[in-house]
């Protein structure tokens, strides 16, 4: 970097799945000098390489990618957890006098990485006890008693996820006050340039058809199968993941592959839907059209924007 290019800051590329979120981080850590820190939930599992679109080493290009591959599929994601690690190589990159390029769609995640975040701990009492509730009753009456005490989270997490339904409702006992609430404004501790890949839903949808049908093709199912092997059924949290979940019910005899399949690519739209509502809630992303017709003029775009020193 030349002496007047800008001090490093932390970049934070967003956005819905498939995208183009994963080459772009890529290029930008490339260009400025940096690596990528992983914030997408289900890429911190190792061995679930396909369904998640994680890029292999030939595609990461030798960039660096810190944070893909630290959990086993058995422990249940923690964003406290993640929050921690994540800072810890800002950190250490800035300290460096280098770019952290944080790509990912796990909103939370990201805002657990670069903002004034804390999330409350938890009360294995109250937690077990939910959970036996859980066990006996389904999410659909868990999810009705939290969309009653805390309507915006009723709204944000689906009905059928018991695992984040039983936190949320876990914060609301432990607090005193709706789960939402625990999230304050938008306020980072770092310097950070949130950069939104914005791709229209048309698009977007098919391009999710098209990955759904290439995992397939690369062994998704032998995949799932082999994690299966190591406990990824009895994961709360990597179970659950897009394709590993359908994928799993197909195996059981629950449904058909083609049945998974097609669910797959419903539940990757509509978990979509949900990345983009929640991206654009942040008035701090800087949207560039990532769309086919603008793909090659996308890396040159954002590092126009990186190196304007605007402070997002």
């Amino acid at each position: 970097m030349s002496a007047t290019a800008p001090a490093p800051r932390v970049i934070a590329v967003v956005g819905p799945t498939a995208a183009g979120k994963s080459d772009l981080g890529v290029f930008l850590a490339q260009r400025l000098g940096g690596e990528v820190v992983n914030a997408d939930s289900m890429q911190l599992y190792r061995g679930m390489d396909i369904g998640t679109a994680k890029l292999t080493r030939e595609e990461r290009d030798g960039v660096p990618h810190q944070l893909l591959d630290i959990w086993d599929v058995t422990e249940a994601a923690s964003v406290a957890e993640y929050q921690r690690l994540a800072r810890t190589h800002i950190d250490r990159l800035l300290a460096e006098g280098r770019w952290p390029v944080l790509v990912g769609g796990s909103g939370l995640y990201v805002r657990g990485a670069v903002d004034n975040l804390e999330f409350p701990g938890t009360d294995p009492e109250v937690r077990a006890a939910l959970e036996d509730e859980l066990a006996l009753r389904g999410p659909g009456a868990l999810h009705a008693r939290l969309s009653a005490a805390d309507p915006e989270a009723g709204r944000a997490i689906l009905p059928s996820n018991g695992r984040r339904i039983v936190r949320a409702l876990e914060v609301i006992e432990i607090t005193g006050r709706p789960f939402t609430a625990n999230l304050p404004g938008h306020e980072s501790i770092y310097d950070t340039v949130q950069i939104g890949v914005d791709v229209a839903r048309p698009e977007l949808d098919a391009r999710i058809a098209d990955r759904v049908d290439r995992m397939w093709d690369a062994g998704l199912v032998d995949e799932v199968r082999a994690l299966e092997a190591r406990g990824l059924r009895e994961g709360r949290t990597a179970s659950r993941a897009l394709g590993y979940q359908q994928v799993l019910s197909a195996l059981a005899g629950e449904c058909t592959e083609s049945d998974a399949r097609a669910e797959t690519v419903r539940a990757t739209k509509r978990f979509a839907r949900r990345q983009d509502t929640w991206f654009r809630r942040d008035p701090r992303v800087h949207w560039l059209s990532g769309a086919a017709a603008d793909r090659g003029e996308l890396p040159a775009r954002a590092l126009t924007l990186v190196e304007r020193a605007v402070t997002a």
